[in-house]
């Protein structure tokens, strides 16, 4: 690892450019590399954000480039690919992602890469999977950012229906980052409470509180965005540039991302959100809740529906 706090963007369309706002305000890092086919576009991107950080205290070098910067680079981004439609899952990409991403890792692969791998692309996880296994580097240093942002909405919809601080809600969306994913319940807190307890105990202001319906939002807020602006952005940004931020500090903080299971959870061979310690080596270890037994089913059952559309991808060859 280099620690220059070098972060190359691969793909400079609406998700990359808002992982680079996310990053510049946080003062996460100090260069920023957009590379992108479009050169023109990337080039606008980068002259737009570089003046909106003349603003800031502290600004980062903000350009364009070419993957030779990924050599050097502490962190890696790929947010290449095709945005999702109304009315698509984000499975329904994998085809025309898969496209983009190999002539993004055949890229990679001609560079001598020190640095960590962090993928955006959906479907998040077979994407992970794919980048992961055809460059060939070990699975702490390429990875997605997974369930972060269903987690983040798992959060959001908890709070919103107990009238709390999102802060004061600690737990996991795990899985696929999509429609499968799953909440373990009997690992959600409130206040420091046990979710059940919280809701017993505060019934006047948890009225409309459920597990269904904080499920049903937890995988509906990413299409109610879409229906309504036509992509989500701002979200996904956020959550790249604290992700950046435990590896580049070196946190060794408990974040959600889509790591190679080899036998965690009973699961082999897929890449699945579950929470990880990470720091400035990547996934320095995948942290192990243990899962009520319908809790299990869930999660298999949502590994399940990644690892067929991982078959689907390799069979398209």
């Amino acid at each position: 690892m280099l620690y220059n706090r070098k972060i190359v963007i691969i793909g400079a369309g609406h998700v990359g450019t808002h992982c680079a706002a996310a990053l510049s305000f946080q003062n996460i890092c100090d260069e920023i590399v957009f590379i992108d086919k479009d050169e023109v576009k990337a080039k606008s991107q980068a002259m737009d954000l570089a003046d909106s950080v003349c603003f800031l205290p502290s600004a980062p070098i903000i350009r364009t480039g070419d993957y030779r910067d990924c050599e050097d680079a502490d962190i890696i981004v790929i947010s290449a690919g095709v945005p999702r439609l109304p009315g698509q899952t984000r499975l329904d990409t994998l085809g025309a992602s898969i496209e983009c991403i190999k002539d993004v890792v055949d890229n990679l692969n001609k560079t001598d890469i020190k640095g960590i791998i962090i993928t955006i692309t959906n479907p998040a996880d077979i994407i992970a999977y794919y980048v992961r296994k055809h460059t060939g580097l070990p699975k702490n240093r390429v990875f997605g950012t997974g369930t972060s942002l269903d987690t983040a909405r798992t959060r959001r919809t908890v709070a919103d229906l107990c009238k709390v601080d999102p802060h004061s809600v600690i737990g996991f969306a795990m899985g696929e980052h999509g429609d499968s994913s799953m909440v373990p319940f009997s690992h959600l807190t409130i206040n420091g409470d046990a979710y059940d307890k919280f809701v017993k105990e505060h019934g006047d202001r948890c009225i409309d509180f459920s597990e269904e319906k904080v499920t049903e939002c937890t995988h509906m807020r990413g299409m109610d965005i879409i229906n309504g602006k036509g992509s989500t952005e701002f979200g996904i940004g956020a959550a790249l540039a604290d992700m950046a931020k435990a590896v580049l500090t070196n946190e060794h903080r408990v974040l959600p991302a889509s790591v190679l299971l080899e036998g965690e959870y009973g699961q082999n061979n897929v890449n699945a959100g579950v929470p990880c310690i990470i720091g400035r080596n990547g996934i320095e270890e995948i942290i192990e809740l243990k899962l009520t037994e319908e809790e299990n089913k869930l999660f298999a059952s949502s590994c399940d529906v990644i690892r067929e559309h991982i078959k689907l991808e390799e069979k398209t060859k």
